[in-house]
């Protein structure tokens, strides 16, 4: 990690952007193992997750935080909140666009927020393998006239394509200084975290349309035995009608999230895993800040 005048390059980047235009997918690409869920549903992440890069240029610590949008509830104003607060705390900011030449007014928005800092940005144009290289130049043009970026960098978060530009790209605006972490560490997010989120993955994947925010996980229990690791989680939902649904026909839909987010747990804690699910109803919980706070999200940190 050393540079030839025998120091390193270490500070933190954010990933900003509107929901669903791929941050967890491009983080979890570039320090190369899964901490952040993925969705193709907007509002995916809902915490500030720190995730770590260490190379031989230096060290990049990277936060992935919840999409910018026009809030409806109280956990949205948190998630909002926790985004904007960002902007100002890093070294620099990676604005994740789609390759796209409409500019909306969701895109507007965040424009509006980046004008007002003084933190480097540096526009990524993400998912550039769904469109034909030779459009690429035209949404650079459209993009470049809403502001003055740092630097412009196409990526397929997906295939990894341009992420090497993107890291270099990153390093040029860290100002040097000893690393954060040791070289070994990916993310500061607790183990019980990054289980709960697995577990709220496979069941946004698994319920589709039918419950679009509402669910929340937490993890009752996780003991560490000889062979095997016992998980007992609770999936929380809004509604009573929303548990059957969970539940699905002889608990047959439960069975299915357990089953499909096992094994991502069992390659995270390295054990063969045990996992007993439960649903409960909180209703209106998303407004609630005790629950709010109960589930991890607390209110006071957006302000």
């Amino acid at each position: 990690m050393k540079q030839d005048n025998g120091q390193y390059k270490s500070g933190f980047a954010t990933l900003i952007g509107r929901p669903n235009v791929g941050k967890s997918t491009l983080m979890n690409y570039l320090i190369g193992q899964k901490i952040a869920i993925t969705s193709n549903k907007p509002q995916t992440t809902r915490n500030r997750i720190q995730t770590v890069y260490t190379s031989e240029e230096g060290q990049i610590v990277f936060l992935d935080t919840p999409g910018i949008h026009r809030a409806k509830t109280k956990l949205g104003n948190y998630m909002v909140g926790v985004a904007e607060r960002t902007l100002s705390e890093v070294d620099v900011i990676l604005w994740l666009v789609e390759p796209t030449n409409y500019v909306g007014a969701g895109e507007q928005h965040i424009v509006e927020r980046l004008q007002k800092i003084k933190t480097p940005v540096i526009l990524v144009i993400n998912k550039i393998d769904t469109v034909k290289k030779e459009e690429i130049l035209l949404f650079i043009d459209t993009y470049r006239k809403l502001m003055n970026f740092a630097e412009i960098v196409p990526v397929s978060a997906r295939k990894g394509d341009g992420t090497k530009d993107l890291i270099s790209c990153v390093m040029k605006y860290l100002p040097y200084g000893q690393p954060f972490y040791d070289e070994d560490t990916v993310t500061d997010q607790p183990i019980r975290q990054i289980v709960a989120e697995l577990i709220r993955e496979k069941a946004l994947k698994c319920l589709e349309d039918e419950i679009p925010h509402g669910v929340a996980v937490m993890i009752e229990s996780m003991h560490y035995k000889k062979h095997i690791v016992e998980i007992e989680a609770t999936i929380v939902c809004e509604r009573e009608s929303h548990k059957g649904i969970i539940i699905g026909k002889q608990g047959q839909m439960l069975k299915k999230i357990g089953s499909l987010a096992r094994p991502e747990i069992e390659e995270l804690v390295e054990s063969q895993v045990n996992l007993k699910l439960w649903v409960k109803v909180k209703r209106d919980w998303r407004d609630s800040d005790f629950l709010l706070k109960n589930f991890g999200y607390n209110p006071g940190d957006s302000e």
